[in-house]
């Protein structure tokens, strides 16, 4: 027997000072069993950090050619390509071909991604941001994740603040680039 996604409703008040964006949001997503808590708080935070009208998660492992989270225009073009984790060079490769921007959101050390991209032939893999959050920040959020969730996050300089009615979580998101070839 199979066993179901299980969903999860978030209310957040994005207050993004470095963009400019402030919203009230309310969205629900899809955790797949396989899916650990730090992969789908990630997707969560990069949600956040990259909303923009046009912004969507996928249908997750029922469509593994889909972007984990992708932006359209309006009409339907994929401008931007975000992914969680670790992705494989050559799905990055066939992202970057498919949208004019491809980001990673990575919860985990993000070296071993940067040398494999450079060392591998990946469509204008130099142009592939990629981003690490805070490992400490993930965990510590994952340690209060609930099925219905609600806090405010400012982001300041690519600093974090999650605010809860009894706590402050802080971490950063530090962005890299994939070194250009000589």
């Amino acid at each position: 027997m199979a066993l179901n996604a299980t969903i999860h409703s978030f209310e957040v008040t994005l207050n993004d000072a470095d963009r400019g964006v402030y919203q009230s949001l309310s969205f629900r997503v899809a955790r797949h069993p396989s899916e650990t808590a730090e992969f789908l708080l990630t997707r969560v935070l990069a949600y956040c950090l990259e909303f923009c009208e046009g912004i969507a998660f996928s249908k997750g492992l029922s469509d593994p050619d889909a972007p984990a989270l992708g932006v359209r225009d309006l009409t339907g073009v994929l401008t931007s390509w975000i992914d969680i984790g670790t992705p494989d060079t050559s799905r990055l490769h066939r992202a970057a071909k498919a949208a004019a921007r491809v980001a990673v959101y990575s919860h985990r050390d993000v070296g071993a991604l940067l040398a494999a991209l450079a060392a591998d032939q990946v469509h204008r893999a130099e142009a592939i941001e990629v981003y690490a959050l805070d490992r400490a920040l993930i965990a510590a959020l994952a340690a209060r994740l609930e099925r219905r969730m609600g806090f405010d996050l400012a982001v300041s300089e690519r600093a974090l603040y999650l605010t809860f009615d009894d706590q402050t979580l802080s971490g950063t998101v530090s962005s890299h680039r994939v070194a250009s070839s000589p």
